[in-house]
């Protein structure tokens, strides 16, 4: 089963992020490096069936952009949270969300 953020009326997020307000229209997604091809720890590609996992983490990223711009369209604010991130800058991260809300 997927999971989808939803607000506590049960509502749930465009795009479907990692955690949602739709009452204030922000959406924050938390993800993981490998997965996602975080831009700050440029994490590295398995060493083999190179064609498949580039296929895969470029439809990954392409994903991920497509719905920060549809929610943005839609008047969404947006914040990525890196994985990364979120183990060495934990309080910078708790405060980039403050800021939003």
């Amino acid at each position: 089963m997927e999971s989808r953020a939803t607000d506590y009326t049960g509502r749930i997020a465009p795009g479907r992020p990692d955690i949602a307000f739709p009452g204030k229209k922000i959406a924050i997604f938390v993800n993981g490096c490998f997965w996602h091809r975080c831009p700050i720890c440029n994490p590295s590609f398995p060493k083999t069936n190179l064609d498949f996992w580039t296929e895969k983490f470029n439809k990954n990223v392409a994903r991920d952009k497509k719905k920060r711009e549809d929610l943005e369209e839609l008047g969404w604010k947006v914040l990525t949270i890196w994985e990364c991130e979120s183990k060495k800058e934990l309080e910078t991260q708790i405060e980039r969300i403050k800021q939003l809300l």
